[in-house]
């Protein structure tokens, strides 16, 4: 009999289980961690909270995990003490990269389902990650006290998917602490311990990063051979940057320093250094003496799916907001970003996310975590653009579309869609699809009242509304994920928006040709009613190069010259009418048009690809 505590140094791998849980949205991953840090006491009962590990506001409003975050728990089987590290993983789509870089630092997965739901698009999306890494799977259903749970019939729906037998899957309740220990028992009994050498020279993997205002960048690692102690010095593999280590720990749930980290052990280093660029999420850390040669296999880098500029409503804020931005890049390794100007707007920056949500999030946490006031521009994806005499254009901005030579083709982003909805909704679904651009791959039943639908559609078109429409459409029974699936040529034209003949930049978009006239037409009746009325009369034009498709005018704010006038001849009134015309005629002449921020705010955050009046509300993704 062993007898492991919290701060022992080196714990031999045998004895330890690294796992994470996966799920959907809302299938109570925070809630089975809750249980867990309860259940092996890591969190005192008056300390305890609903959601203990997701520590942002934002995540705790909304309900959704955002960033994966590390707990190390004892668990006892029998007369053996054991150590258990848990990620918490989130479950959006847009959030997939998180999941993948979580499952990079485990040798199992918890693959955690709603017995009143079933499994979803995005759950089947992370199984797919997991057994893609070898990971160990063990399938749970959770939420089985629920009176609407259908546990037998779940069960064969996820021993179908995933090649075991029904009696495999096990039941929890995370809310009432049901099944719980038991689920615990078989981490230790299924999940394989980590393999690594001790005497090897040390390589532990960054699987995540946080920047700490006091404490400068700390890193989260997971060894994999040798072993890490506070006060040696440290080589970043990628970069060559050496750092003298000041503490390494554990989280258990809080931070606690220890006197070093062994082979397959969980944690976290603080170098002190203060610049977010010298911990890069994937790199390898070893010693600086006699360290190691090869450095781990690290992460794919994430691409970005969806662009959208990021302005300050104050322009004296960009300074603030380029700070901002690489101190988040830090804590989202997916998030890119690039200085950029706009003539309406002023200086900011052009960033890169790995969908809406993302992009949602980012901004509100720029907005709340560093007091900033941001307007962001309508999301766009990137487009390649050849013109005919063959040379080529990268489009990540409207601005950027080539206006000099004729284009010979444009390519677009497309992506692969899965959906899984009951299938009385198929009829929907495929016309909403089809209405998309897209293309039917293939359908499966998973059950008698459960279809799979796999589409391949244009990103710009999933990217506005298309999760909205597609919940509305199916009473919010669907689910949805989607990844990247190459490029297409597609009819695409640049929308202009035009005041008093000038280009508003902010305004313009690309969409495809069939719907210009639509995108035009709503801009320029929405800029009518936001725009405040001028002391002339401003025409509101949309074009697509030379040509004008749709029109709107603001009509002038007209003074009553004629309030002086009482009795007379009307020759007087007519003369001052003429003297009002031609003032009015010059003012057009030399006037500029000036757009209030309220006008740009309600503009972009408002555009989407349909009214929001027939949509059921843009509701928790």
């Amino acid at each position: 009999m062993t007898r492991l505590s919290a701060d022992t140094t080196f714990t031999p791998p045998e004895f330890i289980r690294n796992f994470c849980i996966i799920a959907h949205i809302d299938h109570g991953k925070s809630t089975l961690a809750d249980r867990m840090l309860q259940l092996t006491g890591v969190v005192e009962e008056r300390a305890m909270r609903a959601q203990y590990l997701d520590r942002m506001d934002i995540e705790r409003e909304r309900g959704i995990t955002i960033k994966a975050q590390n707990v190390r728990l004892p668990w006892r089987l029998g007369e053996q003490d054991h150590v258990l590290h848990l990620i918490d993983t989130p479950g959006h789509v847009d959030f997939t990269y998180e999941v993948s870089r979580a499952l990079a630092a485990c040798e199992g997965a918890i693959l955690l389902v709603d017995a009143a739901q079933g499994i979803e698009a995005q759950t089947l999306a992370n199984l797919y990650l997991a057994l893609d890494k070898d990971l160990h799977v063990i399938p749970v259903l959770n939420k089985i006290d629920l009176p609407a749970a259908e546990p037998d019939k779940y069960a064969a729906e996820l021993a179908h998917i995933i090649g075991c037998e029904p009696t495999d899957v096990l039941r929890v309740s995370a809310k009432t602490g049901e099944g719980v220990r038991e689920l615990l028992d078989e981490v230790v009994r299924q999940v394989p311990p980590p393999v690594g050498e001790a005497d090897a020279p040390a390589r532990a993997m960054i699987f995540d990063s946080v920047y700490d205002t006091y404490r400068g960048v700390v890193t989260y690692i997971r060894v994999v051979d040798g072993k890490i102690t506070p006060r040696e010095k440290i080589r970043m593999m990628s970069t060559g940057a050496t750092h003298e280590l000041l503490e390494v720990g554990i989280i258990s749930p809080e931070p606690k320093p220890t006197r070093g980290l062994g082979v397959g052990e969980v944690g976290y280093l603080i170098t002190g250094v203060k610049d977010v660029r010298q911990s890069k999420v994937g790199d390898t850390v070893t010693s600086e003496r006699k360290g190691a040669d090869e450095p781990l296999p690290g992460y794919r880098e994430p691409q970005p799916m969806v662009f959208s500029g990021l302005y300050p409503v104050d322009g004296s804020d960009y300074p603030v907001l380029r700070d901002a931005l690489e101190k988040l890049q830090l804590n989202d390794a997916a998030l890119t970003f690039e200085p950029e100007t706009s003539v309406a707007l002023g200086f900011g920056f052009r960033c890169g996310f790995l969908g809406l949500l993302h992009l949602e999030i980012t901004r509100a946490r720029l907005e709340r975590e560093f007091d900033l006031d941001l307007i962001s521009t309508a999301p766009n994806v990137v487009y390649e653009v050849y013109l005919e005499d063959g040379t080529e254009h990268i489009v990540t901005n409207p601005s950027d579309w080539p206006t000099g030579g004729k284009i010979a083709e444009v390519h677009e982003p497309v992506s692969k869609v899965t959906v899984i909805a009951p299938s009385e909704f198929i009829g929907a679904i495929m016309e909403l699809c089809q209405g998309k651009r897209g293309q039917l791959l293939g359908m499966d039943y998973l059950s008698e009242e459960r279809v799979e639908l796999r589409y391949r559609l244009p990103l710009a078109e999933i990217i506005f509304d298309f999760f909205d429409a597609l919940k509305s459409r199916t009473r919010g029974y669907a689910s949805l994920d989607y990844e990247e699936a190459g490029q297409q040529t597609a009819d695409l034209v640049k929308v202009d928006i035009l005041l008093q003949g000038e280009p508003v930049d902010a305004f313009s978009a690309i969409v495809h040709k069939d719907a210009a006239y639509s995108y035009g037409n709503r801009m320029a009746t929405k800029l009518r009613e936001l725009i405040p009325r001028q002391q002339f009369e401003v025409p509101i034009q949309a074009a697509v190069g030379s040509r004008i498709i749709a029109r709107e005018t603001i009509r002038a704010i007209r003074k009553d010259v004629l309030a002086k006038c009482y009795g007379g001849d009307i020759s007087r009134k007519r003369k001052l009418l003429e003297k009002q015309k031609e003032g009015k005629k010059r003012m057009k002449t030399v006037g500029r048009v000036e757009v209030p921020q309220e006008a740009f705010v309600a503009a972009l955050s408002t555009e989407s690809g349909t009214d929001k009046g027939d949509k059921g509300g843009k509701g928790k993704k």
